[in-house]
């Protein structure tokens, strides 16, 4: 294999190790470095003249760096496998719990010993396995329930999501992924309902009834005397298109008959309560209705 192959199949990023292993000597690459012709990303490892540095480039020679018994994990990982459009400003990456590499900037070393199972080659790179990364990414973003969903509907399925998450019981900060994977299992809007409910106790707001019955529908949750009326959405990778339409039709009766409507998801209500409470409010003063409870 020549060099141009290693270094056009890496993303432009070449170590000093494969650059030996190719052919090129030590001082011919410490030429290289010193002219500028090649640039240093990490100890030992180079950027070729004529790529660009780009989120590729940068976790790619982290990955080189930190070596074959390491795995590029979280977030980084996650952009690895296209659920996130760019690199996190930090790249995680686990090691085995014996070793001891030294520290770097824009590096985070994280010492466990991976089941096998939680490790995957990617385009050449040793990676967190997509349900593993789709995990560990969750419970790191403000927005993690909600990415999680996207992932659900087009990158992991659910039993292998369960596995990791299994798999990685008793790790530091794993509750938190416990506590996303009862949410997401759960098919029914109910456990949302049961979100917004304790978010409106919480807010001491009143007069509202759960399952209104409306038409031939029921709303979720509704202020009948402020015809103001709340629809709740669960996780989307459980929705299929019947139940979405049906539910596009309920709203749209809704309108039609003069109800303000508000649709909340999980996602919300987990990630951001005090906006769904402000939303509400102002719907409801807008009804010319108090709505506040004592």
């Amino acid at each position: 294999m020549s060099i141009d192959h290693v270094v056009a199949r890496q993303n432009g990023v070449i170590s000093l190790a494969q650059a030996l292993e190719n052919g090129v000597s030590a001082r011919t690459v410490q030429r290289h470095a010193s002219e500028g012709t090649w640039r240093r990303l990490r100890p030992a490892v180079y950027l070729v003249g004529g790529h660009r540095h780009d989120d590729a480039a940068e976790v790619r020679a982290v990955s080189l760096w930190a070596g074959e018994r390491a795995t590029v994990s979280g977030p980084a990982a996650a952009f690895w496998h296209d659920m996130l459009p760019r690199l996190p400003d930090v790249v995680d990456v686990t090691v085995p719990a014996g070793a001891k590499p030294r520290p770097q900037p824009g590096v985070r070393v994280r010492r466990r010993d991976l089941h096998w199972q939680d490790r995957v080659k990617l385009h050449g790179m040793w990676v967190s396995d997509a349900p593993l990364a789709a995990l560990e990414t969750a419970v790191t973003l403000p927005d993690g329930s909600a990415f999680l969903d996207r992932a659900l509907q087009k990158h992991v399925r659910f039993p292998a999501l369960y596995r990791a998450y299994c798999r990685g019981i008793g790790r530091s900060g794993w509750s938190r992924a416990g506590e996303l994977i009862t949410a997401s299992a759960d098919r029914a809007e109910s456990a949302a309902e049961r979100l917004l409910v304790k978010v409106l106790r919480e807010a001491r707001i009143d007069g509202w009834a759960l399952g209104h019955p409306f038409e031939r529908y029921t709303i979720d949750l509704a202020f009948p005397a402020a015809r103001v009326a709340i629809e709740v959405d669960g996780w989307a990778w459980h929705v299929d298109v019947e139940r979405f339409r049906a539910d596009r039709r309920k709203g749209n009766a809704i309108t039609r008959a003069g109800w303000d409507l508000l649709r909340f998801t999980w996602h919300e209500l987990d990630g951001d309560p005090a906006a769904v409470v402000a939303e509400i409010l102002e719907t409801l003063q807008s009804r010319k209705i108090g709505g506040t409870g004592t």
